[in-house]
């Protein structure tokens, strides 16, 4: 299939037909990757969660090895109060 590159605001745009995207079951507002590898770019389905624990979001910053990474934090103390804050 052939398709024209058209300006979409600040940016360019190509239309995908809609067999295409029924196809590998990508609808609107679906998140999808869009990876450049070497002159080709290819655009995948995101397989998202909805919402992700403390844990995988740490493992996936840090890696396998995350909890080495973690450094214990103290407690500040600021000093007295000063003026009319509440503690």
């Amino acid at each position: 299939m052939q398709t024209t590159v058209v300006k979409w605001g600040n940016s360019h745009g190509i239309r995908l037909p809609k067999a295409f995207l029924q196809n590998i079951k990508i609808s609107e507002n679906d998140l999808v990757d869009v990876i450049l590898e070497k002159e080709k770019i290819i655009i995948k389905k995101m397989n998202v969660k909805e919402h992700k624990t403390t844990q995988e979001r740490l493992r996936e910053f840090y890696g396998v090895n995350f909890d080495k990474k973690l450094t214990p934090q103290k407690e500040i103390d600021w000093g007295s109060p000063v003026g009319k804050e509440i503690w």
